[in-house]
């Protein structure tokens, strides 16, 4: 079930691959009544605890898949479903220290019915949540 804020508080961990701690991760969730086609999002940008992410350090997951942030606008085929969240991926070597962090993001998208000129009018831009990191 999904939680009513942007950032879920569930999802939230370091990233192991092969026993190295190469990131962290955290679920949001489409603040949209449709899905969207990946070709309509647009980079999203990340703050840690005040401080930016790289936007080349950021990976999408949607339904299982990875993709960095300029592949996206090439998928017009594929769309996340509004009822499913979509893991964001931070590659920080090492990850976060356990306990609380600031997660800030700023999101916007296209939508599909909407001129250009207004492209991303329907975007719920700036969220923010305290999350805790446990293991």
């Amino acid at each position: 079930m999904l939680e009513k804020e942007c950032i879920q508080s569930r999802g939230f961990k370091n990233t192991v691959v092969d026993q190295e701690v190469i990131g962290f991760q955290f679920d949001i969730r489409l603040m949209y009544y449709r899905g969207l086609w990946l070709s309509q999002l647009r980079p999203i940008h990340i703050k840690v605890d005040g401080e930016a992410v790289r936007l080349e350090d950021i990976s999408w997951e949607i339904n299982g898949k990875l993709y960095k942030q300029d592949e996206l606008k090439e998928i017009g085929d594929i769309q996340w479903n509004v009822l499913e969240p979509a893991s964001i991926h931070v590659n920080v070597l090492g990850g976060l220290t356990i306990g609380y962090h600031d997660i800030e993001i700023d999101h916007r998208f296209s939508s599909s019915y909407m001129p250009p000129n207004m492209d991303e009018v329907l975007s719920y831009g700036n969220h923010k949540r305290k999350l805790l990191l446990v293991s």
